[in-house]
């Protein structure tokens, strides 16, 4: 009976050696008329794990630039406009928790948000501020000045108190956004102005997969919670925090899915510029979506948008004219509220 056994073990190693044999073989021949017939690069792709590629925009004609820095006057206005400028680039060393002037502000700067101290294209930059201010705007109901833009960005991205608009800081800093308006028509935007306007999703933007785009792309500058990195003063930051105490609060503009994705897109992580991008559309709603679902600042805005039917699409907070609820204002899909909106025009 012990013959039997050894010999039935023999038997079946070798069947299935002759198995084993037969798939290398099959997957030979399939190899081999899958290279002949769809290259191999193609063969290869079917076994890769799909990555999201960052969706190509062309390089824009006639971009904006921001005017030489040898341009500004050397007599007193010049020193106005250096000043204005070094405010918005190191807010917080004069305006923040520690600040040499006042304290005012969550220490975080305006160029964190306004990159380059406002300088760069498609980097929610002021090139068409001073060509476009004072004006109307929805969420005030009442025409504003750029005092009031500025006091704007330090109550809810700066999450602080307003500046007198008589102050020599509001001064400074309107001269130079002024400054970076030269040249510009009245009431132009020029390229570049702005973010960049990323297609609609046809689907939530998804918080979840937000999170493991920003702990691959976002976490070494920003933290895995948040925090940011402080300088090296410890009295500003490096790299801003993005939510939290210190971060801006849910009435900034960068609250808005839209114009936070937008400004990823372009922007995120270091180094990506509009036309370089290192994320995919999808990646930057997702990343935009996780950021702000986390804990930050609430900002009162009982006063905002007096006329509910002039809300933003991804306003995310009621009550709404378009029957949509407040998940859907903050986290889309968004083509259907603009859709429902042009029936009711």
């Amino acid at each position: 009976m012990n013959q039997h056994l050894k010999n039935d073990n023999s038997l079946l190693k070798l069947v299935r050696g002759l198995m084993a044999l037969l798939g290398v073989v099959i997957f030979s021949i399939v190899f081999v008329i899958a290279t002949l017939v769809i290259g191999p690069s193609q063969f290869v792709k079917w076994f890769e794990t799909p990555i999201a590629t960052p969706t190509e925009i062309k390089p824009v004609d006639n971009l904006w630039q921001a005017p030489a820095e040898t341009t500004i006057p050397t007599d007193a206005s010049g020193d106005e406009i250096r000043y204005g400028r070094e405010l918005i680039a190191h807010t917080a060393d004069y305006l923040g928790p520690q600040g040499k002037v006042m304290a005012i502000s969550n220490g975080m700067n305006c160029q964190n948000c306004h990159l380059d101290a406002g300088t760069k294209p498609f980097g929610n930059n002021y090139s068409a501020v001073a060509s476009t201010y004072p004006k109307f705007r929805a969420r005030s109901g009442s025409e504003e000045t750029i005092e009031k833009r500025v006091n704007d960005c330090i109550e809810r991205s700066l999450n602080g108190n307003a500046l007198s608009n008589d102050s020599r800081e509001m001064k400074a800093m309107v001269s130079y956004i002024k400054w970076l308006g030269t040249g510009v028509p009245k009431g132009e935007s020029p390229k570049g102005s702005g973010l960049i306007e990323l297609p609609y999703l046809n689907y939530p933007a998804d918080s979840a997969k937000g999170k493991v785009a920003y702990e691959a792309k976002c976490v070494v500058c920003h933290g895995k919670n948040g925090e940011g990195i402080k300088a090296a003063d410890a009295t500003s930051w490096t790299y801003p925090p993005l939510w939290g105490k210190d971060s801006y609060n849910d009435g900034a503009g960068l609250y808005r899915l839209s114009r936070f994705a937008g400004y990823i897109k372009a922007n995120m992580p270091l180094g990506s510029t509009y036309n370089e991008p290192q994320l995919s559309d999808e990646e930057a709603w997702n990343i935009a979506a996780y950021v702000n679902s986390l804990p930050r600042p609430e900002k009162d805005i009982s006063s905002d948008w007096p006329d509910i039917s002039k809300k933003p699409i991804d306003h995310p907070f009621g009550p709404f004219a378009d029957g949509f609820n407040e998940q859907q204002h903050k986290y889309g899909p968004f083509a259907p509220i603009v859709e429902t909106r042009k029936l009711k025009k």
